[in-house]
C-alpha cells in the first residue's frame, strides 16, 4: 500500500466518524426538542440552540482535512502518512463519543426546559464539556499539522 492511502484513510475516518456522531448528536437532541414542544413551544429558539450544539463535531473534522490537505501529495513519506492517520484516528473517534454525549446533554436540558425548568443556560454550560474535548482534538490535528 503505498503512503498516500494510508493517509487519505485517515482522513476519511476523521470525517466519517465526525460527521456521524454530529449526525446522531444533533438527532438525539432534535429528538428531544419535538417532545419539548409539545409542552413548551414558546421555547423553541432554546431547543434550536441545543439541538444544533452537537452539529460542532462534524466540523470540526471537515476543518481538519483542511489543516491537512496540503500534505496529501504523492511524495508524502510514510512518518507524514501515519501522522495524518493517527490525526484523523483521534479527531474522528473523539467527535463522534463527544457528540453524541453532547447531543445527550442537550437533549436532558431540553426535556427539563419543556417540563417548565429553567435549565436554558445551566444545559450550555455542561455542554461544553463534552465539546470541550473535540476542540482540544482539532487542536491536536492543527499541532501534527505543524510538525509535519
Amino acid at each position: 500500500m503505498e503512503p498516500i492511502i494510508f493517509a487519505y484513510l485517515g482522513i476519511g475516518i476523521m470525517i466519517i466518524l465526525s460527521g456521524v456522531g454530529s449526525a446522531y448528536g444533533v438527532t438525539i437532541a432534535g429528538n428531544a426538542s419535538v417532545g419539548a414542544l409539545k409542552k413548551e413551544p414558546g421555547a423553541f429558539g432554546n431547543f434550536l440552540v441545543l439541538s444544533a450544539l452537537a452539529g460542532t463535531q462534524g466540523l470540526y473534522g471537515f476543518t481538519g482535512y483542511f489543516m491537512l490537505k496540503n500534505f496529501l501529495v504523492p511524495e508524502i513519506t510514510w512518518a507524514q502518512a501515519a501522522a495524518i492517520f493517527g490525526a484523523g484516528l483521534a479527531m474522528g473517534f473523539v467527535g463522534l463519543f463527544s457528540a453524541l454525549r453532547q447531543g445527550q446533554v442537550c437533549a436532558n436540558g431540553i426535556t427539563a426546559i419543556g417540563n417548565g425548568h429553567k435549565v436554558f443556560v445551566n444545559t450550555l454550560i455542561l455542554a461544553v464539556f463534552p465539546e470541550l474535548y473535540a476542540i482540544i482534538s482539532l487542536a491536536a490535528v492543527f499541532l501534527i499539522s505543524t510538525s509535519l
